[in-house]
């Protein structure tokens, strides 16, 4: 006998388009350098460190900004991650998909034009994100 007898049958959760989330993310923040803008400031509220703004206009099809920021510790990184999530949701901004909130060594945040990668310090320097978008124009930004 399996050990789900009884119980109800699992629905299927509704994950958006991306056009569909571009679409309801037309709030207040509709430009994504705006966007991207708002999380960076979202990640120094929690004292995140080395916060960089990536464009990558014209160099990817994935996305045209990243937003990059490290936390000394893993319950840091998660709370730079809600963080970022919680104002940008304030802004009218819905998150389509999200990774690592387990592990808390990497947590991604896409918004389709702009992801937001937040690293645990160690794992930035493994992965180099910006050395791999040397191209990219960069803009670090510091807590005012």
């Amino acid at each position: 006998m399996s050990s789900t007898a009884g119980a109800e049958p699992r629905r299927p959760r509704k994950i958006a388009r991306p056009e569909e989330t571009r679409a309801a993310n037309s709030g207040r923040l509709a430009k994504p350098y705006d966007l991207a803008l708002a999380a960076a400031r979202a990640a120094l509220s929690k004292k995140a460190d080395d916060v960089v703004l990536l464009d990558l206009t014209g160099q990817s099809a994935v996305c045209d900004y990243f937003v990059i920021a490290s936390g000394g510790s893993e319950p840091q990184v998660k709370a730079i991650a809600e963080a970022i999530s919680e104002q940008l949701e304030l802004d009218g901004q819905r998150v389509w998909h999200t990774e690592g909130y387990r592990a808390r060594r990497w947590i991604l945040l896409d918004y389709v034009d702009v992801i937001v990668h937040v690293f645990h310090r160690d794992t930035r320097e493994v992965y180099q994100l910006e050395r791999l978008w040397a191209d990219a124009r960069k803009e670090k930004l510091a807590d005012e």
